[in-house]
C-alpha cells in the first residue's frame, strides 16, 4: 500500500504545489484517487502512474481545485486504452453524475472530439494499431453519487463519506475514510472543525488534512468555521489518535521559511504522532 501526495496546494496557481489530489496504490486491489484538482494529473505521471492504472476516483466536493483534472483523467485513460481497460469507477457528491454526462455524454462538451475519435478512419487506425477492435466505444465512467454517511465496497477496500462543514448549501462536501486490510487512510476534504471529520479520522493510520490558514489569522468567523487552521488540524489529529498527520491544502502564506517551521513546532506541542508538512510527490509511510 502506497499513499502519494499529488497536490498539496490551494486554488491559487502555483508551480510548486498543485491543487488537491492524493493517490492510494493498493497493488492488485486497484489504484484509488482522492480528488484530482488542476495539476494533480501531471504529478500522477511524475509519480510513475499511467491513467490506465487508475481504477477508482473519489471526489470530496466539486470546487474546481478538487476536480478539474477529472476530464483529463477520463479522456486520456480512454484514449490510451485498446478497449480492454475497465471503465473508471467514480464516486462523489451530486451532481458528479450530471458533470460527467455534460462532459462525456452524447451532447456533452467533448462530443465532437469523441465522435471524431470513434468514427474518423485515422483515429480508428490508431486505435487498431494499439490492439483495439472497431467499433470503438466511447468513455462511460461508472458514476455513483454518494449521500452522507454512505459506504461503498471495492475489491479489498471499504470507503465511507460523511458530510463536513465547508460550502453548504451550495455544494455537498464530504470527508472520506478508506479502510483496507493494510491500513486506513482518512481525508478531511475541505472542512472546518466538526464532529463528522473527527469520526472519519478516528484511529486512522494516515490523516490527510486541510490546513489553509494560520490559527488566529482567518478572514473572519465564516472562514474559520468552514476551513481548518494549523492548530485545528493538530487538535483533530490528537483527538482522533491518528498514526500520521499530513498537512495539506497549504496556502502560500504558510509556506515561507521560518513560518512553516514555527507552525510545525506549534502543532507538535498539541499532536504527538508523526507529523508531515506535505509536499507534492511525498510518499507517506504507514505506521
Amino acid at each position: 500500500m502506497r499513499v502519494i501526495l499529488l497536490g498539496t496546494g490551494t486554488p491559487v496557481p502555483s508551480l510548486r504545489r498543485m491543487s488537491s489530489g492524493y493517490l492510494v496504490d493498493l497493488a492488485e486491489d486497484g489504484v484509488i484517487l482522492l480528488d484530482h484538482g488542476p495539476g494533480a494529473y501531471h504529478r500522477m505521471l511524475e509519480a510513475g502512474y499511467a491513467p490506465t492504472q487508475v481504477t477508482d476516483a473519489f471526489f470530496s466536493h466539486l470546487h474546481f481545485d478538487h476536480c478539474l483534472d477529472y476530464q483529463r483523467l477520463v479522456l486520456t485513460r480512454w484514449d490510451q486504452s485498446a478497449g480492454d481497460t475497465p471503465e473508471l469507477n467514480v464516486y462523489g457528491p451530486p451532481p458528479i453524475g450530471r458533470m460527467t454526462e455534460l462532459c462525456f455524454g452524447p451532447d456533452g462538451i467533448w462530443d465532437p472530439d469523441l465522435t471524431a475519435r470513434t468514427q474518423h478512419p485515422l483515429s480508428l487506425q490508431v486505435y487498431a494499431a494499439r490492439g483495439g477492435i472497431p467499433p470503438r466505444p466511447r468513455p462511460a465512467p461508472v458514476v455513483t453519487e454518494l449521500a452522507n454517511n454512505q459506504s461503498v465496497e471495492g475489491r479489498g477496500w471499504n470507503a465511507t463519506v460523511r458530510s463536513v462543514r465547508h460550502a453548504q448549501p451550495y455544494l455537498a462536501c464530504y470527508g472520506i475514510r478508506l479502510e483496507t486490510p493494510r491500513g486506513t487512510v482518512a481525508y478531511t476534504g475541505d472542512t472546518g472543525p466538526c464532529k463528522a471529520v473527527e469520526r472519519l479520522a478516528d484511529g486512522a493510520d494516515i490523516l490527510l488534512g486541510m490546513c489553509s490558514y494560520e490559527d488566529g489569522h482567518s478572514l473572519g468567523p465564516e472562514y474559520a468555521e468552514t476551513c481548518m487552521s494549523h492548530l485545528d488540524l493538530a487538535r483533530l489529529g490528537q483527538t482522533a489518535g491518528v498514526g500520521a498527520l499530513v498537512v495539506s491544502h497549504i496556502h502560500a502564506k504558510l509556506d515561507t521559511p521560518g513560518t512553516r517551521e514555527r507552525l510545525i513546532h506549534e502543532m507538535s506541542a498539541i499532536y504527538d504522532g508523526k507529523l508531515y508538512f506535505g509536499e507534492d510527490l511525498m510518499e507517506i509511510p504507514l505506521r
